[in-house]
């Protein structure tokens, strides 16, 4: 057993805790056996998975299992490949074991190593990740002793938001530990193996628990997870302030002889000060720790978002410091908002679509007035129904004010509560409740959006851009129909945007006047015809409604600029260049003119004024990720490297951006994919799409992107194979498009991308 325990110690980056800290004396011996059965690619397995995974050796071993590099047959693509050792495999039982991988899987974040696949096999219990090229946090703690004070910090919020998504999500990763944290090449914390310690302790109950332990490593354990109680995502947050007493102080807060004498002084002793060993550490930093390590969860912080909140502060303070800048940091513009989706507080919880709506609307009239930026609706309803501050928000988003709010619709009753709060005091700076008719619905988002106005002294220059007209309907329930289809149309999946054109039909039934539902239905026959059908039904309806909305709305920008994206799809690109011009002088802050324009002219091959357009686009809408990727492409078929370059540097951080707000668009994920790969980070960009494939393997314009990927890394037969599969899938681009695309330039030569244009 003495042996046992030495010879389990962990030794690599992705191994688990020792066998001896998890399993009762009488146990060891028998698992020593079969985890030593195992130390190289079992043959049964081997055999068992060799038409899909080729294994090749041993990464690493711990006490639940043993990691093995494999070879991916069907992705041609190293990756890792996690055995459950079979004693333990035989305890849990699959179906238990799979299904909680399952829940685990379904976690997509920048900070989480994708769980990709798997299985049974030879009466082993298996699952793949990623492979990734870098280290451990334990490897990199056991060369350094101690981290720089920056980097403890930065990794700590990077995997506090790896914890705060799987927590709003419902899992509880209940193994926090630098063994179960990754650094990529570039310096950046992956967490690994979530769901893998919940299914281990469920599986196990009774059994490991019999010595009063739980699954889980001692060092890094909550006093409830120690002593088996029930753990929620507080017991992850102390796990994690272990760590980073660790990253700072070069040892764990409580350290012992003996697992037992380890817990004890858990539960008996005072939190050590991190400040006695490492004098340097800001006192906010201190407090921040003593505070997420506190004994009872309810004296933690409340999320593990707030934990990470309170150390942002002082790592700015510390850089600050350190590189002795000339000035303070940048602060947001004072005439900067964010909208956030209004709550619904109807009895029966079922406005949501009507709150959004209203938050929506106001975002769209406060774009409108000059000299104040608003956050685009992407970023500031990617905050819907979590607990996080205003002031967090704002910081987060760059804004100065934060508008939220809520509705309750009760019969031919609405109330709506708005509130404008400031970002750096968190004071009040407007508020407002409206007690009226459903009638009076755009009344009040006018009155709102003009009282924000004035409390932040903005003045309104020149004309309102036709922000009455463009709203103005004589049927509430048409407008609720409306404000369905907006709420679907921006999910920008096939059957959402088949169902938003529905909902515009209803709306358009109910008031045949209602000049952007017509054009809300447009944009979707439209859409429905560049990404998915290019049916002849689609064009002819686009095309039908577009002047319709022109007909009844002249003035109104949106339907001047859904009449051009129409005209385009019939590559009547002159007449759709009047269409675009007037859009935008009637709404010079319209996103869509500008971006649609800018499309109109890369599929006339006019790469030049696509350009302008495109950058006039990213000006716009500054944290838009889409116009600024599909700019860097057009410089690229410019020739203008340095240009292109940037560019992809850019899109790369809006993606960022995006992502940390909205972690499941798997459109983000492939067109940053293409980003990186331009930027030569390789390994990075297929890891990027990869996640856009797990998270969305039916939406042909993602496998689309993916190809993209692949083209650009060389990888041709994949890229032609994808974009069959795309095809498939429903994904139909005009043919001028996928040959001006220059992300498949490589593919020109290659007969089977011959082939498919002439199916497009």
């Amino acid at each position: 057993e003495a042996a046992g325990r030495d010879v389990l110690a962990p030794s690599c980056p992705q191994a688990d805790a020792t066998l001896a800290e998890r399993l009762p004396p009488g146990q060891i011996r028998s698992t020593f056996r079969q985890w030593h059965s195992v130390t190289a690619p079992p043959s049964q397995l081997a055999e068992a998975l060799h038409d899909r995974y080729r294994l090749e050796r041993e990464l690493g071993r711990g006490g639940m299992a043993t990691v093995y590099l494999v070879h991916d047959v069907r992705h041609d693509r190293p990756v890792a490949l996690k055995v459950l050792h079979r004693e333990l495999a035989a305890t849990l039982g699959p179906e238990r074991f799979l299904r909680e991988i399952r829940t685990a899987a379904r976690l997509q974040h920048s900070h989480i190593l994708t769980l990709l696949d798997s299985g049974e096999a030879a009466g082993l219990l298996w699952y793949t990740m990623p492979y990734v090229e870098g280290e451990s946090l334990r490897r990199r703690l056991s060369r350094e002793g101690q981290l720089p004070l920056e980097d403890a910090l930065r990794i700590t919020r990077e995997v506090a938001s790896a914890l705060d998504y799987a927590h709003r999500h419902g899992i509880v990763h209940r193994d926090v530990k630098p063994d179960n944290i990754l650094l990529t090449e570039q310096g950046e914390a992956l967490v690994v193996d979530f769901g893998v310690a919940r299914a281990v302790d469920a599986g196990v109950e009774g059994k490991l628990t019999a010595t009063g332990m739980a699954v889980g490593t001692p060092a890094y354990m909550s006093p409830e997870q120690a002593t088996a109680d029930a753990v929620d995502a507080r017991s992850d947050q102390y796990s994690l302030a272990c760590v980073l007493y660790e990253l700072l102080a070069g040892e764990p807060p409580y350290v012992g002889a003996t697992a037992q004498a380890l817990l004890a002084k858990r539960v008996l002793e005072p939190v050590p000060h991190v400040r006695t060993l490492r004098e340097n550490v800001p006192p906010a930093v201190e407090r921040a720790l003593t505070r997420a390590l506190a004994r009872t969860p309810a004296d933690r912080f409340r999320t593990t978002a707030e934990f990470a909140q309170a150390l942002a502060s002082p790592a700015l303070a510390t850089t600050q410091v350190v590189s002795a800048p000339s000035g303070p940091a940048p602060a947001p513009a004072a005439k900067s908002i964010a909208v956030l989706p209004f709550a619904d507080m109807s009895p029966q919880r079922d406005q949501e679509y009507f709150a959004e709506g209203i938050a929506e609307e106001i975002i769209t009239a406060l774009t409108r007035v000059e000299a104040l930026r608003v956050a685009a609706r992407t970023s500031s309803f990617a905050f819907k129904g979590r607990t996080e501050d205003i002031g967090e928000i704002g910081r987060k988003l760059k804004v100065a004010t934060v508008l939220d709010g809520s509705v309750r619709k009760a019969g031919n009753r609405l109330r709506v509560t708005a509130q404008l709060v400031s970002v750096a005091d968190g004071y009040q700076l407007w508020s407002e409740r409206y007690d009226r008719e459903l009638e009076d619905v755009f009344a009040i988002q006018d009155e709102i959006a003009g009282s924000i106005a004035r409390a932040l002294q903005v003045v309104m220059h020149g004309k309102e851009h036709g922000t009455g007209q463009r709203l103005r309907t004589d049927s509430v329930q048409a407008y609720e129909y409306y404000l369905r289809g907006r709420q679907l149309f921006h999910q920008f999946r096939e059957k959402a945007v088949q169902q938003a054109r529905r909902m515009f039909a209803r709306a358009i039934e109910l008031d045949p006047h209602f000049v952007l539902a017509h054009a809300g239905m447009a944009d979707c026959s439209s859409m429905l015809y560049i990404y998915w059908h290019a049916s002849a039904a689609d064009l002819e309806q686009a095309a039908a409604a577009s002047r319709k909305a022109l007909e009844l709305g002249p003035e109104v920008a949106e339907a001047h600029a859904a009449r051009g994206l129409a005209l385009t799809l019939s590559k009547d690109y002159e007449a759709a260049h009047r269409e675009f011009e007037s859009a935008i002088r009637l709404d010079p802050r319209l996103f869509e003119a500008y971006y649609f324009y800018a499309r109109a002219r890369f599929q006339a091959g006019d790469l030049a004024e696509a350009a302008r357009l495109f950058e006039q686009a990213e000006q716009v809408r500054l944290d838009d990720y889409q116009a600024v990727s599909l700019l860097s492409m057009v410089y690229e078929g410019l020739g203008q490297e340095a240009a292109a370059r940037a560019a992809h540097g850019r899109a790369v951080r809006a993606v960022e951006h995006h992502l940390e707000l909205n972690p499941d668009d798997a459109r983000a994920w492939c067109l940053g994919a293409v980003n990186l790969t331009r930027l030569g980070e390789s390994e990075r960009g297929l890891e990027w799409a990869d996640r856009a494939l797990v998270l969305d393997p039916e939406e042909g314009a993602v496998v689309y992107n993916v190809a993209c990927v692949n083209a650009l890394q060389g990888r041709l037969e994949r890229a032609v194979e994808l974009l069959e599969l795309a095809v498939e899938k429903g994904y139909h681009k005009p043919r001028e498009w996928v040959e001006n695309d220059s992300d498949l330039a490589s593919l020109r030569d290659v007969a089977g991308f011959q082939a498919l244009l002439e199916r497009l």
